[in-house]
């Protein structure tokens, strides 16, 4: 029996990085000698045991066989006779494909080290076509590791089109797709995810609604980029220096969707484009099951982004519906994240992207002078039911008017 430290655990390390998740093989041993040893099996498709100790996972040296299409269609064998050269050369990218034995001795098959040492991300074996998930794993990584300059290799990308084209990622399922896809938003540079699915063909069957704004023109004056695709890039890197939080990413990234949509006749305006959006938006987020709270802040930022681009021109009555729509009052963390996507659509334009804008501030300022105003306060004027509500939304409207007036002067 031996025991191997496997897979991203050995790339960190190589990398310089503290290793994020530690996986572990075993060669040479049995079901029955790892529940010998006290290890707890966890694994209900192939052998996977949690260590008595660590709750590490553990996992039998295994092979697999393509049986049927999609991330399921697989039959797994795991014995003491497999070895851990079989074990690695299953895994998607050379890069994963490393082990490091108990003296520290790095067991390297597939030329891992020379890619991590090249910035190249490259296929294991061809049997990397089986499973469309690696798509997604492949584009995640690229997105981890773009600011490093990985690439991926050509025969690599070229086996991602040949998928792609036969059809491998229509049986992606939803809860995968948005796994990999709530990952990459959390990588450093997640535009290049979304550029990597493009490149191969799998952002049109997986994301249309994105892969409907590229070509879409937009009005040069206030878009020197134009291309409706190319601005949501823009967007959704200015998203990732302003904000950790992939929830603020998602929504910079799908606020646009309504370009998508509009008639030809009507380029390069885009007029009701945040109407539109809405359903779109909707329509994404069921077909990929996103979390409700992602979705409704995405509806909120495709909705009301518009509105809030013109807030230096609005009236008192204005910012104050905006915000009540928005539910600050009741949920006030929702502005930042709001503000936030919001000012990544204003950044993410070429010469933009340090510009200060005053917006965000208006914003802040409307919401800290009308959350001053209290309804308990109105209660303890005698005022109760209906009236209370009306007289909050007078009082609110006319505490942002002061703060309104005192800005202009």
């Amino acid at each position: 029996m031996q025991i191997y430290l496997v897979g991203g655990a050995v790339r960190d390390k190589l990398l310089g990085l503290e290793p994020r998740d530690r996986d572990w093989v075993v060669v040479g041993a049995t079901v029955q000698t790892m529940l010998d040893q006290g290890f707890r099996p966890v694994g209900k498709e192939f052998p996977v045991f949690l260590h008595p100790g660590t709750n590490e996972e553990y996992a039998l040296a295994r092979t697999e066989r393509k049986t049927a299409p999609g991330y399921h269609g697989f039959v797994f064998h795991a014995d003491p006779s497999v070895t851990l050269e079989e074990d690695l050369r299953r895994r998607d990218l050379t890069i994963n494909a490393m082990a490091e034995d108990a003296e520290g001795h790095i067991i390297d098959p597939f030329g891992g080290q020379e890619d991590l040492t090249n910035g190249r991300l490259r296929h294991v074996s061809p049997a990397f076509s089986e499973d469309p998930v690696r798509i997604l794993r492949i584009a995640r990584y690229a997105a981890r590791y773009a600011h490093w300059g990985f690439r991926i290799a050509h025969g690599t990308h070229a086996l991602m089109k040949k998928m792609v084209a036969n059809g491998e990622v229509d049986a992606l399922v939803a809860e995968r797709v948005w796994q990999e896809t709530e990952a990459a938003l959390g990588e450093q540079t997640p535009s290049r995810f979304f550029e990597v699915l493009r490149n191969c063909g799998a952002l049109a069957r997986i994301f249309p609604e994105l892969e409907a704004l590229f070509g879409v023109p937009q009005p040069k004056h206030h878009h020197p980029e134009e291309d409706t695709g190319v601005h949501t890039m823009m967007v959704l890197e200015q998203a990732a220096r302003l904000s950790p939080e992939t929830m603020v990413r998602f929504a910079a990234l799908v606020h646009d969707l309504g370009k998508g949509t509009t008639p030809k006749a009507e380029w390069p305006r885009h007029i009701a484009h945040e109407h539109r959006g809405v359903a779109l938006v909707e329509q994404l987020c069921e077909r990929l099951r996103v979390p409700r709270e992602y979705r409704d802040l995405a509806v909120l930022v495709t909705k009301h982004h518009g509105v809030y681009h013109r807030a230096e021109e609005l009236r008192p009555e204005t910012l104050l519906k905006t915000l009540e729509q928005l539910d600050v009052f009741r949920r006030p963390e929702r502005l930042d994240r709001f503000l936030l996507a919001c000012e990544a659509d204003s950044r993410g334009r070429p010469g933009f992207e340090e510009q200060h804008f005053a917006q965000p501030g208006i914003f802040r300022s409307a919401f800290a002078a009308a959350s001053a105003v209290q309804a308990r306060n109105l209660a303890a004027q005698g005022l109760s039911g209906p009236a209370i509500g009306e007289a909050l939304h007078q009082a609110r409207t006319q505490a942002i008017e002061k703060i309104h007036r005192r800005g202009m002067q």
